[in-house]
C-alpha cells in the first residue's frame, strides 16, 4: 500500500467536501479566486468537485497498486 494514494484520497475528499458543503474558507481562499473569477462561485464549486473526484480515484490507483506510485 502506497501511502502517497491515501494522502492524494485525502486530498481528493476534501476538496469535494469543500465544494459540496460550501466552505467560506475553501472557496474564497486565495487559490480559489481565479477560478471564482472565471466561473463564478457554483461554477468554481463544481470545477473542485470535480477535480476532487480525479484526484480521489488517482489515488485510489496509486494505492491499489494499478499506477505506480513514486516512493
Amino acid at each position: 500500500m502506497n501511502p502517497a494514494g491515501l494522502i492524494l484520497m485525502a486530498a481528493g475528499v476534501f476538496s469535494i467536501t469543500g465544494a459540496a458543503l460550501d466552505w467560506d474558507f475553501f472557496i474564497n481562499s486565495r487559490k480559489a479566486r481565479l477560478f471564482v473569477s472565471l466561473f463564478g462561485r457554483n461554477g468554481a464549486r463544481i470545477f473542485y468537485g470535480l477535480l476532487g473526484t480525479v484526484i480521489t480515484v488517482i489515488g485510489l490507483l496509486i494505492t491499489l497498486g494499478v499506477i505506480e506510485g513514486k516512493r
